[in-house]
This record gives structure tokens, C-alpha cells and sequence, in this order.
């Protein structure tokens, strides 16, 4: 039977019963034969708080032009957005990540609540992205996901620069490599206009794994935000939207597991963010499917890094673009048997043709092949131990070294660990840990580029080491290890840990290990009970009673045993087996007290081999 293109809608609109309804949309400006036709919604994710979301106002108003074009209505509405880059290193950064649920559940709600047919959603920060593509997964209606795109690159002393720099400068201002005059006008130049951060940092992530995943039309993403291909290729999505409406080809009908495993070869032939983990994990959940943190470590140990693209490289997203965008890295990951090229793109096409279709610009340098790599094996890397027996993250995507051992040198907030280094307190061979900042504890999972860029500009990049139970941008650069799981509120090891304690990190092993036996650390867990909530009411509150391990995605759900929730709560291990210290540490309850600090170790720096 023929897909019904009205396949909502029409219960919404027609009949005599439903003349009060319409009687509403005349008086917005629809006419009677505007609601016989297949309404799409648009969902935008506009504000004025920031450079990456300030153009989608106008591609709304495009998109709809192709929207018309193509024979639907549409109609437009309006959801939150959060900027990481200007709420980071604050309280507001909590905020962050909790957008993501609600950017999620408010354009659910409007879909469902007004019959919507299809959806295309307009996105540009970080968590605008992930949190639309969950909505369009739970609605599982024809839809596409259409990132604004990344903002120019800025120019500060010839060279470009993005706001990684400005960052980091921070550091080097407090360390007295910079001056307040050169840091104000590298402030001023650094962003240009509107559009993402343009490295390979969290935005340009998604908006890659998202057009592998078949959610986003291929070759879109990569076209810079002020680009003047950008309008006609918003226009095109529009009418493409349309079309799928019109087959009836459901998000469902092309994500899959394989696609999923695409994905996350994109991102880490790409080095791009750690994010993409906790966002690809929580997606694969709105989906029904298995995706669990070993998956990333399998696909990334097989996939090599094939392009040279900040924070790790030299190359800003809109030269990934120049030099033939996504289809360029399906076409080299396709040639090297690392792409499974029989999965669907967005538009029902195959990834295999959209490969052959791929247009290289003669010289360029920014995607290399997979026999000639920037690095052997992918950016993404999962570590586990007495430290993490659930598992935490790290990106290797540039010449990061794989050892380090060193005492640690514990704090409770971000605030208080940015202070010791803006003090000169951290020294070389330290670990950093800053707990209590994961999704419960935060609450929200902050992201602490604010501190790895401080000691970047500080010039420790290369002699101390951060681990931690929230987030890292992906701007941030060096040996930084995030996602800790469990988190220090839920009664992880990490909260056991303190300052002068041993911390052994082991990318090669992937090893995350504390110097403690596992009778100490259960002695020290022992009894523990959680800080309390730093928040008593409202939506912070809210989501730290509902979200769950940064292992799983960090999803909001219903308790367990509430109506409708799951009767038991399933931990996934990814298929590998526990150790005993960790069960051990496991059965224990929590946490700790300071000590003193020494200066430790660091050894085994090894190069990535790089052919250029």
C-alpha cells in the first residue's frame, strides 16, 4: 500500500470536526488548501547567544521556500540552544548538556502534538545537533537534520585561528607568554561571523557522523556557514524532504547498527571530539540499537586518522570542504575497506555511489589516503581500570603520548582546578582530577576546556596529564581522559582517590589504573555517601534524578521501577569481562580526603608515525 504523505496531519486537519482547529491556522496565515497539503514542521534552533546558531533564522525561511516548492507547508518553530563556547568554564556550562534532553523533548512534543508529517530541524551548536536527531529518531517520521555550518577562520598574526586559540591564549596570557594586548586582539579577530567553531571540534563532529549515520543530506555539513553555495543547498534539502515524505522513508529505514559503525569511523578518521561518544551511544538508544563503548574502541583501533584537521591538525572545517568534503573521506575510508558502503545515505542513495560521486580539489593536503595516514589508528580510545570499571575516554588524534604516571593532584570543581593552574599551583608530571562533574554530579557534564587550555597556554600540553568525571570540548588537545564511569555522586572509585595518590595511565593497555590495592579501595569507599545536590529544584535537579551513566549516553529516563520504566536496570560491558579488583571495588559503597602532593613521571612520549 502506497505511503499516505498526510500520514499525521490529516487527523489534525480534516473534516468538519476539525474547522476549530483550522479556524486557528487561518488566523496565522494558512489557508484551507495550505492544510490539505503534507505539513513539515521546521524546527530551528536560532538564538542571538551565539556566532553558530545567528544564521538559521534566514536558511529557515529558505528551507521553506524549497519546502513549498516541492508541494508541502511548512511551518517553523523555535526550541533552545546553549552555548558551550560562551558558558564554559561558568556554571552556566552545566546547562550544556541538559540542553540536549531538551532541545530533544521540546521538538518531540511539537511534533507530536501537532501532527506534524515530517521534520527538518536546523542546527549549529553542539548539542543542537544530537538532541534533534534524537527527537527525529523517537518520531521516526521522513526528516533531515541541516547543520548551519562552520564559521570562517579567523586571522591573527598570518595564520588562521579559531576560538581553540583564544583559549588557549588565556594560559599563555597567565603564564606570561602572551600579552593582554595581543590576547585582545586575537579576541577580536578569531571569529569572524556566524557559523560553528570551525575545527573538527564537536559541532563539525556530529554534523559528519550525522551525515553517515543517513540523518543529513551528504556533501551539506561541511559547506561553511556564509558560503555562497549554502542557501541553494538549504533550498535543495527542502524539496528533498519532500521527496522522502513522499516514498515514505523513515529514519529507521537507513540507521542501522552498520551505520552507526560508519559513523564512528567518520569521526575518528577525522580526530574528531570525544563527544561524539556520549552523543552516538544516546542515539543508538533512541534507535533500539546495541551500541556499546568497546564498539568505539574496536572501530576506531581499525580506522586511521586520514585528515589533518584542528585541534590536533593544521586544517579548519571549511578546507575540509575545499578539499571535497565528506564524500573525499567515504571515498578513502571506501577504498580501504573501512566503510561499509552498501549502507543508505539520507537520500536512499548508497555510500558506494555517493563515494564514486566524490570531487577532490587537485593539491590538496587536508585528507590523506588510508596507506599514507596522519596516524596508524583512529583518535577515539576507551580506557578501563581500577579508576574507570565502566569505562572512560580519551582522544589520541594527534602526537599525544601513550604513557604517563604521575601523583594526583585532586579537586571537586572546575573552578577550583582552573584556579591552581592560572595560579602556577599544577607542575609538570601531575594528574589532574577534577570530579564530581559528571551528569549526575554536576550536574550536566561540563566540559573543561577552560582548564586543558590553560595548561596547553601554560605550556604542561605535554608533562601533565587530566582525568575526570565530566567532558572535554573538542577543541581540547594533550593526554586528557573524560567520561570517567561510574562518576564520583554515583559512587565511582574516582571519588576514592586523593591527592599524592599514584595514577598510572596506559593507552597502549588501555589502562586507567590508581596505585591502590582493592582492599584499600573498598576501606576507602567504604560508607560513602554523595555530596548533596548542588541543585534542590528545577530543571538541574530534575536531571540529575533522571540522567544515567555517561557510559550509556547520558539519557534522561524513569526511575527504575516507575511506571513504564524497566523493571531492572541492564549494565552494558561491551562484552568484556571484569577483573577482580574491579568487582571488588564495585561491591564497595565511596569516597576520600586529600594528601600531599609529589611531582611524578612521565614517560614513553611516542610519535605517531606521520608521513608529512
Amino acid at each position: 500500500m502506497a505511503f499516505d504523505p498526510r500520514h499525521k496531519s490529516r487527523a489534525l486537519y480534516d473534516g468538519f470536526e476539525r474547522a476549530p482547529a483550522r479556524a486557528m491556522m487561518r488566523a496565522v496565515g494558512f489557508s484551507r488548501e495550505d492544510l490539505a497539503r503534507p505539513v513539515v514542521l521546521v524546527a530551528s534552533t536560532w538564538v542571538e547567544t551565539m556566532p553558530c546558531n545567528l544564521h538559521l533564522r534566514r536558511l529557515a525561511e529558505v528551507v521553506k521556500e524549497g519546502i513549498r516548492a516541492a508541494g508541502a507547508t511548512p511551518m517553523e518553530v523555535n526550541t533552545i540552544a546553549i552555548s558551550d563556547g560562551v558558558a564554559m568554564g561558568t556554571e552556566g556550562m552545566k546547562a550544556s548538556l541538559v540542553s540536549r534532553e531538551v532541545i530533544a523533548d521540546s521538538i518531540e512534543l511539537v511534533g507530536r502534538g501537532h501532527a506534524f508529517d515530517a521534520v527538518v530541524a536546523l542546527v549549529g551548536c553542539d548539542k543542537t545537533i544530537p538532541g534533534a536527531a534524537m527527537a527525529l529518531l523517537r518520531l521516526d517520521v521522513p526528516g533531515l537534520i541541516l547543520y548551519g555550518g562552520s564559521i570562517a577562520p579567523g586571522r591573527f598574526q598570518a595564520r588562521d585561528v579559531t576560538i581553540q586559540h583564544v583559549f588557549e591564549a588565556v594560559g599563555a596570557v597567565s603564564a606570561g607568554k602572551m600579552t593582554a594586548g595581543e590576547l585582545d586582539d586575537l579576541e577580536a579577530h578569531a571569529c569572524p561571523g556566524a557559523g560553528a567553531c570551525g575545527g573538527q571540534y564537536t559541532a563539525n563532529t556530529m554534523a559528519l557522523a550525522l551525515e553517515f549515520l543517513g540523518l543529513s543530506p551528504v556533501g551539506y555539513a561541511t559547506i561553511p556557514a556564509l558560503h555562497p553555495a549554502k542557501e541553494e543547498a538549504t533550498r535543495a534539502a527542502g524539496r528533498l524532504a519532500v521527496e522522502l515524505l513522499g516514498r515514505g522513508q523513515r529514519p529507521a529505514d537507513v540507521v542501522t547498527r552498520r551505520s552507526f559503525e560508519n559513523a564512528i569511523a567518520g569521526v575518528a578518521a577525522t580526530g574528531g571530539s570525544t563527544n561524539a561518544v556520549l552523543h552516538l551511544t544516546a542515539l543508538a538508544r533512541e534507535a533500539g540499537i546495541p551500541l556499546a563503548l568497546d564498539d568505539f574502541d574496536r572501530v576506531s583501533r581499525r580506522t586511521p586518522i586520514i585528515a589533518d584537521l584542528m585541534p590536533g591538525g593544521r586544517f579548519t572545517a571549511p578546507d575540509l570542504h575545499a578539499a571535497g568534503g565528506v564524500p573525499l573521506v567515504a571515498k578513502r575510508l571506501l577504498e580501504a575497506g573501512k566503510l561499509d558502503g552498501k549502507q543508505r545515505a539520507a537520500d536512499g542513495r548508497t555510500w558506494a555511489e555517493h563515494a564514486a560521486e566524490a570531487k577532490e580539489r587537485y593539491g590538496q593536503e587536508v585528507v590523506s589516503t588510508a596507506g599514507n595516514p596522519f596516524k596508524a589508528t583512529g583518535g577515539l580510545v576507551i580506557l578501563r581500570g581500577n579508576l574507570a570499571p565502566d569505562g572512560a575516554v580519551v582522544k589520541m588524534a594527534g602526537h599525544e603520548r601513550t604513557f604517563h604516571e604521575g601523583p594526583a593532584r585532586v579537586f571537586d570543581r572546575e573552578e577550583d582546578a582552573f584556579a591552581a593552574v592560572k595560579a602556577g599551583k599544577v607542575r609538570a608530571g601531575e594528574v589532574v582530577v577534577i570530579r564530581h562533574e559528571g551528569p549526575k554530579g554536576g550536574p550536566g557534564m561540563r566540559e573543561m576546556l577552560q582548564v586543558t587550555a590553560a595548561l596547553v597556554g601554560q605550556g604542561l600540553g605535554e608533562s601533565v596529564a587530566l582525568v575526570t568525571d565530566g567532558r572535554f570540548s573538542g577543541a581540547t588537545r594533550g593526554l586528557m581522559i573524560g567520561h570517567v564511569a561510574p562518576e564520583a555522586a554515583a559512587g565511582g572509585p574516582i571519588a576514592a582517590l586523593r591527592t599524592g595518590d599514584v595514577v598510572t595511565i596506559d593507552v597502549e593497555k588501555r589502562r586507567l589504573e590508581a596505585r591502590l590495592s582493592p582492599a584499600e579501595l573498598a576501606r576507602r569507599l567504604k560508607g560513602f555517601e554523595p555530596p548533596a545536590p548542588r541543585y534542590a529544584s528545577g530543571v538541574f535537579a530534575k536531571y540529575a534524578a533522571l540522567v544515567g551513566s555517561a557510559a550509556e549516553g547520558a539519557v534522561t529516563a524513569p526511575p527504575v521501577g516507575a511506571a513504564g520504566a524497566p523493571k531492572t536496570k541492564k549494565r552494558r560491558s561491551g562484552g568484556r569481562a571484569e577483573r577482580p579488583e574491579v568487582r571488588a571495588v564495585r561491591a564497595a559503597a565511596k569516597p576520600a580526603r586529600r594528601s600531599a602532593a609529589g611531582v611524578g613521571r612521565v614517560r614513553g612520549r611516542r610519535k605517531a608515525p606521520r608521513s608529512r
